[in-house]
């Protein structure tokens, strides 16, 4: 039997083969029975080539959703939803085939699919069945999940990336709240990186992160800055207490990166303060500046500016 496409049918079904990456797409015919399907369905315990009798897709369901899925396909099947081109999605706990082993189907919950079918019609123009895919939803979490990930933190360190920390800093200041911010830097990174190459600099980058990670109290704010430059919001503390903080923060880091031979960079950080006050903007730009009063003097340095400015020195080993 030949199949005849509308351009709208055609247009929907383009629509969802591009989608079908990690998806299992399927075809019914026009009772609902499988007829066809992707090499994957076998995921799901179900290999059509080895089944003499095919199963109806309304029987992949959990019993408690067999009847939503049903009304499902009997609306494809009937030539809705009407409106041109739109593809509706159903979720539903899919059954495990019976090639799926009992012990992996007994660890395992529940598993959620996604269903989305499009009628297909024969060269008289009446539906003879239709396409579809089902898409894991679980799968489909993890990858949303990863891209929301990856949108908002650093993918080396798993920090939060210079476009989280300036929308934190931003909810902080529309809050009235008060507090520092230190952008520290690792001390000399770019000879580090001519004399020992890429990868050492990428482990010290990914080791003074966790470092400022266990450094740091639970209500600050800590991220990626950008390259060796790293962010940490303290809302919790004074300008006095967070010079303290910064001080024991070098002082620390220093002492953990001595290295007993001249094989291994002798490695340090330096500091700069600044108020959270005016705008994302305006500190963000004094605490480079304090930054790099910092460097200049040297490296292994705090230094600060506004409220911060006094008390600032060399943290001493």
């Amino acid at each position: 039997m030949s199949l005849h496409f509308s351009s709208a049918e055609g247009a929907a079904l383009h629509g969802l083969l591009e989608e079908t990456i990690g998806d299992i797409v399927v075809q019914i015919d026009a009772k609902g029975f499988l007829e066809t399907a992707s090499s994957n369905i076998t995921e799901l315990g179900y290999d059509l080539t080895q089944l003499l009798l095919k199963p109806n897709l309304a029987d992949l369901a959990d019993k408690a959703f067999g009847e939503a899925l049903k009304t499902y396909i009997t609306l494809i099947l009937s030539g809705g939803p009407e409106e041109s081109g739109v593809v509706d999605w159903l979720e539903f706990p899919l059954v495990q085939g019976s090639t799926h082993q009992e012990s992996e189907m007994a660890s395992r919950k529940a598993r959620w699919y996604a269903l989305s079918l499009r009628a297909i019609s024969d060269e008289r123009g009446e539906i003879c069945g239709a396409l579809g895919l089902l898409r894991s939803l679980e799968r489909q979490r993890a990858l949303e999940s990863e891209i929301h990930s990856g949108a908002l933190t650093d993918p080396m360190t798993g920090l939060a990336n210079r476009r989280t920390i300036r929308a934190a800093l931003g909810r902080h200041l529309e809050a009235q709240g008060d507090g520092v911010m230190a952008l520290f830097e690792i001390d000399r990174i770019r000879a580090v990186f001519l004399q020992y190459g890429q990868r050492t600099v990428d482990e010290i980058v990914w080791s003074f992160a966790k470092f400022l990670e266990t450094m740091g109290e639970d209500s600050f704010e800590i991220g990626q800055f950008d390259g060796g430059r790293f962010c940490v919001l303290l809302p919790s503390l004074s300008g006095r207490e967070s010079r303290k903080w910064a001080k024991q923060t070098l002082q620390t880091y220093a002492g953990l990166t001595l290295t007993p031979t001249s094989r291994g960079p002798r490695l340090s950080a330096s500091v700069g303060l600044a108020p959270i006050e005016k705008s994302v903007d305006w500190t963000l730009k004094q605490a480079e500046v304090a930054l790099v009063m910092a460097r200049a003097k040297g490296g292994m340095q705090v230094a600060g500016c506004g409220d911060v400015s006094l008390g600032s020195g060399r943290a001493a080993l």
